[in-house]
Formats: C-alpha cells, sequence, structure tokens
C-alpha cells in the first residue's frame, strides 16, 4: 500500500514513528506541501493531512478531487482553523464549549465597550505563532491592539481552573491523554503528563469521541478544562496535533492509514 504524508516535516515523532512502522512492508511518500500543487503519477491510497496552511488545504482539495482519501478532509481541517466556526459547530451540537465572541479586528475590540475582566483574546485563524492571551484590563488589551490592531479575534470568558489543561487526542479509535500546565499560566506550558484514559472523569472520553463526530474528524485534539464542579469545558479543537510522548500513537496512525487506504473507513 502507499501512504502518502502532507507535511514540511516528515520528520515530526508522529510522523517518523509511524512510518518506521509501515516500511517495509508498505510504501510510504512525503509531499511538500509548499513545493507541491498535486501528487504526480497515480494516486497513493491514503494520504494523511498533517499540515494545516493554505497550500496544504489546496493540495488536500485537488487530492480529493481527483478521488483519493485525506485524513482528515480539507474541508474538517479548515474548519478548525476558524474559531468562530469552530465555536457556532461545537455549540449548536450542544457541546460545552467556551461561549465565544468575534471582533472583526483587535483595534475594534479595544475601541469597544470593556468587556468583565479578565477574558480569552485569540486570533480567530488558527496558525502557527497565533496570538492566545489572557488580558486582565484595558491598558492590557490596548496593547496587544497597538501590536497587531488588525489582528482578527475572538474573545472568550476566562474559565478559572487548576492551571492545568487535559490535552486529549483521538487517532481512529483510540484514545489518548495528557495534562499541561495552560498556555495562559505565568511562564506558559510546560511538556505534558500523560494520563491514563481510563482514569478521566466519566462522560469525558464519550464527549471526546463525540467531537470528533461533529466535526468529521479522525485525528484530532481537543483541549478541555474543568470547571469548578468538574464539568468538561472545551476550549479548542485542532485537526491532526502532533500527539507527542504518547506511546501507542504511531502504531494507531498506521493501523488508521492501513484501514483508510483499504476503503474499511
Amino acid at each position: 500500500m502507499r501512504i502518502g504524508l502532507i507535511t514540511r516535516d516528515p520528520g515530526h515523532e508522529l510522523l517518523a514513528g509511524t512510518t518506521a512502522l509501515l516500511t517495509p512492508g508498505h510504501r510510504v511518500e512525503t509531499l511538500d506541501p509548499e513545493t507541491v500543487t498535486d501528487a504526480p503519477g497515480p494516486l497513493a491510497d491514503v494520504y494523511l493531512l498533517k499540515a494545516r496552511t493554505p497550500r496544504a488545504l489546496s493540495l488536500a482539495r485537488a487530492l480529493e478531487r481527483r478521488g483519493a482519501p485525506v485524513l482528515n478532509s480539507a474541508a474538517a481541517t479548515a474548519l478548525c482553523q476558524d474559531r468562530t466556526a469552530m465555536a457556532e459547530r461545537a455549540r449548536r451540537a450542544g457541546l460545552p464549549f467556551a461561549a465565544t465572541r468575534t471582533w472583526p479586528t483587535l483595534a475594534r475590540l479595544a475601541a469597544g465597550a470593556e468587556p468583565s475582566w479578565p477574558v480569552v483574546v485569540k486570533s480567530r485563524h488558527s496558525r502557527k505563532g497565533d496570538l492566545v492571551a489572557r488580558v486582565d484590563d484595558g491598558a492590557h488589551l490596548r496593547k496587544l491592539a497597538a501590536a497587531l490592531p488588525g489582528e482578527p479575534v475572538v474573545v472568550q470568558e476566562f474559565a478559572p481552573g487548576s492551571g492545568w489543561d487535559h490535552k486529549l487526542w483521538v487517532i481512529g479509535d483510540r484514545l489518548f491523554a495528557a495534562l499541561r500546565r495552560s498556555e495562559l499560566a505565568p511562564g506558559g506550558h510546560g511538556p505534558a503528563r500523560p494520563l491514563d484514559p481510563g482514569g478521566l472523569p466519566a462522560g469525558w472520553p464519550a464527549l471526546v469521541h463525540r467531537v470528533g463526530e461533529v466535526f468529521a474528524l479522525d485525528v484530532y485534539g481537543v483541549d478541555v478544562i474543568a470547571g469548578g464542579d468538574g464539568t468538561p469545558l472545551i476550549v479548542d479543537i485542532n485537526a491532526f496535533p502532533g500527539v507527542r510522548g504518547q506511546a501507542g500513537a504511531p502504531k494507531a496512525l498506521a493501523a488508521l492509514a492501513l484501514a483508510a487506504g483499504a476503503g474499511d473507513r
């Protein structure tokens, strides 16, 4: 079987581990979306869309038009890049997603009525190096707006928690979990601490798998914080995250790729 990786970084921990498991019994090929606009020659049996840049999405759409299975689909990946659309889809489906308001620019937000502090301000469009910040007062907000006046943003109420985020990942039918310091905590986040998914609160695994159904995702991450009463609150959803340091993740991805390539998904 031929498996295509749409990525600029085939040496990424998850992809490198998956490739090692698949070869030499199967052929794994890398397509750099910044230089390749379509796959030359016959299509691979399945493509894994690890990159999320506009060029990567364009390449994935071109492959899908030719009939190739792509995990995750270009449409599902693009949906998770738009935090406004993500929040709307999640809340319509009844998922406990953080209430999210959208502003056309950070400058417009700073010039409007001041919200109830603190709030979390994020770039509307998720990407590497995007804005994610806890804002405690108007002065901080105006400072951000001076640096990024034209940035489209979303605003979420700050939900007090333990300072730790639950990082939950799904690859096919496998669930992986870790705790990581919130990126909003002083000093930012550090390494994730693996968790046994079996020790998650009741209902959380079903909630995470429900996210995959709602967003049509096969490989994804869900960031969850626990409220004061232990109620889960989803604050972000990511298509094809890194899933670093999780034993069994490459094996799960290899199995998913083979199943999809064989038409079993």
